[in-house]
């Protein structure tokens, strides 16, 4: 009986040990049964990717390379991760004892390339849905698709069996988390293959979830798998708020051309509200009412961001500009007409031009139109949904700030304030994150293009040389250097440039000055305000009529003397000269009537007005005598052989050139005779006249006529 109870402590004490054991058994059998079930289900998911990119992708030839693109999006990254993934996971399996702190391991290895392909094919996963439902509007095209997708599921999967024997459609059966490896094609067979990568990269926190659940408190592998876990469903949520932002960026990167009438549609008092609550905000900023945001890290891409934009426009312009003028080049073909010279080096020339205009010069505007101008006008469109995404960044920034200090009074915001807010986050956000890879990308794009423009120009000169190397050959001085020639060329163009040079001296004696418009009538006492104000070096006479357009603009008649006051203006654009006008005065012509704005200082464009010479007293009488040698003179103090006490169809002579400048006025010429038809005019204004010159009437200033003392136009003299 002793040994009997002596047995029985015994064992009682090694039941528990043996309990233990079993768990430890149990919960090691369960943990490598979740293990095989993450590793099987990997191979039937990269299995079915690859059946995706590779078999079915490529029988979908009906449609269109975008359309592809949009369904499978980055499916390929997306395979090229998971298969280093499997193969690592697969190694796994030779170190039993360390697997799962392996498996632990090598989720947060893979933790940043899983969420860098996986959040770029599920934010383009809506767009391939879009695509999706409209092939089913199109009931020959899904019953293409659907025969495509089932061939390749018999060919795939059921090799050792009949046609008729497989399963007819893809069903819920090719479950990715486990069970049956064959898929069923069902109606929305596409639909489900392409839903598929979202479906792993959620169910992964799950499986190493269900892993951790079977996993000893104490193990080493167990604080390991709970980071892993943890990394996994990190990753997903930042796939769902990268999916969220670009939702919303997709939102307000549309560029849409719409007209007044359906802008002026689209306004309603919701929008009036919106606007009238930013520009007040935006006006508390400027009047430091309020605090700006700053945002250093955005204020620096968005500035690098409007350079590149800038850079992109003007190399746009300036290649139109290349193409438009590489047009009009190839229009202008001189080999085509008769020239009268000798044969020899000038039929060379017009037999290598010829071939140079039909063939080197039209490939190379072709290569220059696809290769440099289609990408760069691709590139600038590129940029109009980041510019639309900044601008909009700018009205939900003062929407943000407006209900932050909402935030701060009153503690609390409405749901869809709350929303406004999330927006401004989400776009901001994304811009920051995707503007500095924009940014380089299109750097990088822009030098690709100048690249390929320098690239063209340099096999055009090798095209050109090549061409014209046999030509070159027989020219009489191919055999001379670079530098030897230049210098031959230098002393040809010098010695029939003397000759040039010789004739324009020549031709500039005997050039007729041009007609400058005179003093304006009665305007002596004026230019004599403006001579004692200012002097001589300061007076400036108004080549034509200037129309005052902007804040501080003179508007002013052409011969109008003013005096310069300074050669800029506020913002020192030199093209707007201040300037002084001198006296009041009013002008009457015919039946208008205007008033010379003479009374104050302004602004006048410095390219309508240039230096006014004051004749002395005896070059004036001379030029009396001779007006064509010198064509301006101030307007001379009435005498009594003015032309206003002449009777009405007296021959009078024009004393001085005149340009008329409506169609009320006539133009003169010095010394031509003219026939005085009213003097003064209609309107008793003695400083104009009715005139007839050779059939045409019109008004003319009194003081440039005079009578003349005989009929010759030429050689009279004025009364003292």
């Amino acid at each position: 009986m002793a040994d009997r109870g002596a047995d029985e402590p015994s064992s009682r004490t090694e039941s528990p040990d043996g309990e233990s054991r079993v768990s430890e058994d149990r919960w090691s059998r369960h943990q490598r049964l979740a293990i095989r079930e993450l590793i099987d289900t990997e191979v039937s998911y990269l299995h079915m990717l690859r059946l995706c990119a590779l078999d079915i992708r490529s029988r979908l030839k009906q449609l269109p390379q975008g359309d592809l693109d949009v369904l499978f999006s980055n499916i390929d990254d997306v395979i090229k991760v998971n298969s280093r993934f499997l193969q690592d996971l697969q190694g796994t399996d030779a170190m039993e004892e360390k697997q799962v702190q392996l498996i632990g391991n090598l989720f947060l290895e893979f933790q940043e390339e899983l969420e860098r392909v996986y959040k770029v094919y599920c934010a383009n996963y809506d767009q391939a849905l879009l695509l999706v439902e409209s092939y089913r509007r199109e009931p020959e095209l899904q019953r293409e698709i659907q025969a495509i997708i089932e061939a390749v599921v018999r060919l795939k999967f059921c090799p050792m069996e009949k046609a008729q024997n497989c399963p007819g459609g893809i069903t819920a059966r090719a479950d990715i988390s486990g069970g049956s490896s064959r898929p069923q094609a069902g109606p929305s067979g596409l639909s489900f293959l392409l839903v598929i990568p979202l479906q792993r990269i959620t169910k992964y926190p799950l499986l190493l979830q269900k892993i951790l659940e079977n996993t000893l408190p104490d193990a080493s592998a167990y604080s390991v798998l709970q980071r892993a876990t943890s990394a996994l469903q990190d990753v997903n949520a930042n796939i769902n708020e990268y999916k969220r932002r670009k939702e919303v960026a997709s939102k307000y990167t549309k560029v849409e051309h719409l007209t007044l009438r359906e802008r002026l549609a689209r306004i309603n008092t919701h929008t009036l509200s919106k606007k009238t609550t930013r520009l007040s905000q935006l006006l508390k900023q400027e009047a430091g009412l309020v605090l700006r945001t700053e945002d250093k890290e955005f204020d620096d891409l968005e500035e690098r961001f409007h350079w590149v934009s800038l850079c992109v426009t003007e190399l746009k312009n300036n290649v139109a500009a290349y193409l438009d003028n590489l047009e009009a080049f190839l229009r202008f073909r001189p080999q085509q007409y008769d020239l009268d010279m000798p044969a020899g080096p000038v039929g060379q020339y017009c037999n290598l031009a010829r071939d140079l205009q039909l063939q080197a010069f039209p490939e190379f505007k072709q290569r220059l139109e696809d290769l440099v101008g289609q990408p760069l006008c691709s590139l600038a469109k590129a940029l109009a949904s980041p510019q639309n995404l900044i601008k909009k960044r700018l009205d939900k920034l003062l929407d943000f700030e407006r209900l932050e200090e909402k935030l701060l009074e009153e503690g609390s915001v409405t749901y869809e304030e709350e929303e406004a807010r999330h927006t401004y986050q989400a776009l901001n956000s994304l811009l920051v994150a995707e503007l500095p890879q924009f940014n380089q990308l299109a750097v990088q794009w822009l030098g690709q293009i100048l690249g390929t423009f320098v690239a063209l120009q340099r096999d055009l000169a090798k095209q050109v040389l090549q061409r014209a190397e046999s030509s070159l050959a027989q020219l009489p001085h191919h055999h001379l250097s670079e530098p030897a020639f230049r210098k031959l060329v230098e002393d040809a163009l010098g010695q029939t440039g003397q000759p040039a040079s010789l004739f324009q001296e020549n031709f500039e004696k005997v050039l007729t000055p041009p007609t400058i418009q005179p003093l304006l009538p009665g305007a002596e006492r004026q230019v004599q305000a403006l001579l004692t104000k200012y002097g001589p070096g300061k007076l400036y006479q108004v080549t034509s009529n200037t129309s005052g357009s902007r804040t501080l603009d003179l508007s002013l008649p052409r011969g109008q003397i003013v005096a310069l006051l300074q050669n800029k203006d506020t913002k020192g654009n030199s093209s707007r000269w201040l300037v002084d006008t001198g006296g009041v005065e009013k002008v009457a012509c015919s039946q208008l009537a205007f008033a010379m704005s003479t009374g104050h200082r302004g602004y006048v464009p410095a390219g309508k007005l240039e230096p006014y010479q004051i004749v002395p007293r005896e070059e004036k009488l001379r030029g009396q005598a001779g007006p064509r040698e010198d064509s301006r003179h101030p307007t001379p103090e009435p005498t009594a052989a003015l032309v206003a006490a002449v009777p009405t169809g007296t021959q009078v002579v024009a004393m001085y050139p005149f340009v008329a400048r409506n169609s009320h006025e006539v133009s003169l010429q010095a010394g031509q005779p003219v026939t005085v038809l009213e003097a003064p005019d209609k309107k008793g204004n003695p400083e104009w006249s009715l005139v007839e010159v050779d059939g045409r009437r019109g008004y003319v200033p009194s003081s440039f006529l005079a009578r003349a003392p005989s009929p010759a136009p030429w050689g009279w003299s004025l009364p003292s």
